[in-house]
């Protein structure tokens, strides 16, 4: 439990916003009871070569336009950590500016919290990926290699091959044959795509985390096919030189009255039960979402398209596989409340007791969307800052001719790799981080035109303001614009405006080379999944809690 000083009520008056904690006094309160938010606030190649295990990505670049979605309330507990480099406090002035409440920065930042003796962990959705390799030594989840795969394939009894991946992801590389159903999907839909309940079922994605949760799930609802996960999944298939497929379009029916729907409900409920899955009516869902002292999140798990045809107000679209796959990426706060829903009182069950094995605490909506619906349930808009504020636009010609009379500078803020690809002649490429350093030969009455997203330009400003650029615009319709009006683009990584890796701050190599035809990226990313158990502490381990045999 935090201490009564932690509380805003007991903070002096003269008391920074973000006052500043040890590494020591953080480890004890991602391990007590109480709510808590550890955003590491440096950018995403940085993040991914090392951070603390239940620290949650929130890059500086980004932070005000994603900081509502991922802590909800305003008096959530935050720890901000940097690279002791001063970014932490940059993100708590923005966060109290946002109105939250108790906001705290990591003292020396992450290398702070190594030099305490804590393990820094490599890569990214860490905890979703080694609660997946512990589920597979748990509930030995049997599992078939490559060359095994491939022999199947060729004989009497092939099996059905599903890719637990949402679709965008299928499209870039699929075993041949696969057809793509992501995870969430998988109990609702399976008698759709595999009628037969005794041809054998072989669950595949990129490496390894979904192939397991993927086939687990089906073991666990009790179906009698026999099922397997892909060892190494696509990256497996692919160091073993067989061929993968690309462009691939073969996926699930997307019709709502699946085959098999009483018998799909009939095994949730009987996973729900066993997991301790509660359910709540709408009614102590909106008490949850209107408690200003609670993080609760509305999580609707369907699909890309039945969320686009509707959903409750507020709600976030956390597909049921990828909230598994990267729980980070939908939810900020440890030991929040989760709601989740769906239409048909399978899906959601089905992800609540994954998560609730995973340590947090998930229900679902009792009636779902239908009974959300019913009873007006909505959850609070996320606050923002960025969203509205327009900065002046510059049109394609007047910058070329601002850029040839030497009166405007370009400044692209568009991911590292983007600007590598293609960029105005003469553009500099910074990060909102490092708007100081970058900008440190440009002169403050400069004309600054912006490369790059609109609400992020309109934060970038605001930076720009404080260094003392009082001129600042962003280029109407960005480099698609340029390009339209057929102006030249600079492209690849070469001179003049060559970007090192180095100051690629914002793109982890190491994750994006292994599907570059990088044999060795491969190897290194599998190395690297199948090592993270190893790296926990006892009170890491402690938090995930499988279920017992059936």
């Amino acid at each position: 439990m935090s201490t009564p000083a932690d509380r805003p009520a007991n903070r002096p008056a003269n008391r920074p916003a973000a006052e500043s904690i040890d590494a020591r006094t953080l480890k004890a309160w991602l391990h007590d009871d109480e709510e808590i938010a550890l955003f590491d606030v440096r950018e995403h190649g940085q993040y991914g070569e090392g951070h603390p295990f239940l620290a949650v990505p929130l890059p500086y670049s980004r932070f005000e336009l994603d900081l509502g979605r991922l802590a909800p309330s305003l008096a959530t507990r935050i720890v901000l950590a940097d690279d002791g480099d001063g970014v932490a406090a940059l993100a708590a002035r923005a966060a109290a500016a946002l109105g939250y409440r108790r906001v705290f920065t990591l003292a020396g930042g992450v290398p702070a919290w190594q030099a305490a003796g804590y393990v820094l962990f490599a890569g990214v959705n860490v905890p979703s990926k080694t609660f997946g390799e512990l589920a597979e030594h748990h509930y030995g989840t049997p599992r078939v290699s490559a060359a095994e795969l491939a022999a199947l394939q060729a004989g009497a009894a092939a099996p059905v091959v599903l890719d637990g991946r949402p679709l965008g992801e299928f499209r870039k590389m699929n075993i041949p044959g696969a057809r793509c159903c992501p995870n969430g999907e998988l109990a609702w839909r399976l008698r759709d795509l595999v009628p037969d309940p005794s041809t054998p079922i072989v669950i595949n994605c990129a490496g390894r985390t979904r192939s397991i949760i993927g086939a687990q799930t089906l073991i666990n609802l009790g179906v009698p096919n026999p099922v397997y996960a892909l060892e190494n999944g696509t990256q497996g298939w692919y160091l073993n030189d067989f061929t993968l497929e690309h462009g691939g379009t073969a996926h699930y029916p997307e019709h709502t009255r699946p085959a098999g729907q009483e018998a799909a409900r009939q095994a949730a409920e009987a996973l729900a039960g066993r997991a301790g899955v509660p359910r709540i009516d709408a009614a102590t869902a909106a008490q949850w979402l209107a408690d200003a002292d609670r993080s609760t999140f509305l999580c609707d798990v369907r699909t890309p398209e039945e969320f686009a045809a509707g959903s409750l107000p507020g709600a976030q679209h956390t597909p049921g596989g990828q909230l598994i796959q990267a729980t980070d990426q939908y939810l900020g706060v440890r030991r929040a409340r989760l709601v989740l829903f769906d239409v048909e009182g399978v899906r959601a069950l089905v992800v609540a007791s994954w998560l609730r094995q995973m340590g947090h605490d998930a229900v679902v909506l009792a009636g779902g969307l239908e009974a959300g619906r019913a009873a007006g349930l909505a959850a609070p808009a996320p606050l923002a800052a960025g969203a509205g504020n327009a900065l002046a636009e510059v049109a394609p010609g007047e910058l070329r001719d601002g850029l040839a009379a030497q009166q405007m500078a370009a400044l692209d803020l568009r991911p590292g790799m983007a600007f590598r690809a293609a960029r105005v002649p003469g553009s500099l490429w910074s990060i909102r981080p490092r708007l100081a350093a970058d900008l440190a030969g440009v002169p403050r009455d400069t004309t600054l035109v912006i490369v790059g997203e609109a609400d992020l330009a309109a934060l970038a400003a605001a930076d720009l303001a404080a260094l003392g650029y009082g001129d600042v615009r962003r280029l109407a319709g960005g480099i698609e614009a340029w390009e339209a009006a057929g102006l030249p683009l600079r492209r690849g990584n070469g001179a003049p405006e060559a970007l090192p890796d180095a100051r690629c701050i914002d793109f982890l190599f190491f994750v994006h080379d292994r599907h570059d035809g990088n044999k060795e990226a491969a190897r290194r990313y599998l190395a690297w999944e199948t090592g993270l158990v190893a790296q926990l502490d006892a009170q890491e381990l402690a938090l995930f809690r499988f279920l017992p045999a059936a």
